[in-house]
């Protein structure tokens, strides 16, 4: 389970370089990424962990998809007021892991 402020390599398509060596930051809205863009049993770990949102938003209603993405993030740790998605369609999450 993860734990709120974790710190780890940052990863935006690639891996992110400074000075010679890998970024580590904070990390929590990346794994959240994370999660919405895999599907399930891409994580050998957890196989159940995966919210496939490319696919989801493309063939389900924004209910199913919002629900599913909570259920994910609650199992990674997080404590999660509201999902939503907002007027121009950015999905908006508040919540965060737990400590």
């Amino acid at each position: 389970m993860k734990f709120a402020n974790m710190k780890d390599i940052i990863f935006r398509d690639d891996l992110q370089i400074i000075d010679g060596d890998l970024a580590v930051g904070e990390s929590d809205n990346q794994h959240q990424e994370h999660i919405l863009r895999a599907f399930k049993g891409e994580y050998k770990k957890t196989p159940e962990i995966g919210v496939g949102i490319e696919q989801m938003l493309n063939e389900d209603s924004p209910v199913s998809f919002i629900i599913e993405a909570k259920k994910n993030l609650e199992y990674d740790g997080m404590k999660i007021n509201n999902i939503y998605f907002s007027s121009n369609d950015k999905l908006i999450i508040d919540g965060k892991y737990k400590q």
